[in-house]
């Protein structure tokens, strides 16, 4: 992500407002980064879910490797 910065408008609660800009405070930051890092590591677990997709659909299939191991070479050759 990056590149330029858009400005957009918010609706929030006066007291929630508050209780942001107090935590930003307490942790050296402004509200508007806290609320930039929190929208990205929203966004970023959308984009990162398809690991916990595969590994539910891994646990689905009901196979067994049969004691199989292998390397870690094994595992990343294509």
């Amino acid at each position: 992500m990056g590149g330029c910065m858009k400005n957009i408008t918010l609706s929030i609660d006066e007291d929630l407002l508050q209780a942001g800009r107090d935590y930003a405070k307490s942790h050296n930051t402004s509200l508007n980064v806290l609320v930039r890092k929190l929208l990205e590591q929203v966004v970023a677990r959308k984009d990162s879910r398809w690991l916990e997709d595969t590994f539910l659909l891994m646990d689905k299939l009901h196979v067994s490797s049969r004691g199989k191991r292998w390397t870690r070479g094994e595992l990343y050759r294509v």
